[in-house]
């Protein structure tokens, strides 16, 4: 497993945009995807977005498509998450995650970070 640090969270308005960071250390990433899941007050974590490592693939959930957008550096490590238009609903603890191979499921997760949008 890798370990995995996310960043930039924070406070913004709704409409606005803020952008999510996170570090994958410990070795050099080469499994099958990363991306980011959420869990909003009083619910289970939920399935936003990820991106396949090798040929960057990019997956969303309906209730984020196009207005958020995945995308990675192979060479740095990291995967970033790109909020735009965000909604109040979009309020959350985001973590970053890992998934080693395409037959597993995500195995290598962040810490999380809190994400408020108010109205």
């Amino acid at each position: 497993q890798v370990q995995l640090v996310e960043s930039g969270g924070g406070s913004v308005q709704a409409g606005g945009s803020l952008k999510l960071s996170c570090a994958a250390s410990g070795r050099t990433f080469n499994g099958a995807a990363m991306g980011w899941f959420r869990q909003l007050p009083g619910k289970e974590r939920e399935f936003v977005a990820a991106v396949s490592w090798t040929v960057g693939i990019e997956y969303y959930a309906e209730s984020v498509k196009g207005r958020f957008n995945v995308s990675r550096d192979t060479a740095k490590n990291m995967v970033y998450l790109q909020m735009n238009s965000v909604k109040p609903e979009d309020t959350a603890i985001y973590y970053c995650a890992a998934r080693e191979h395409w037959n597993a499921d995500f195995n290598s997760w962040g810490q999380g970070t809190q994400v408020t949008v108010s109205s």
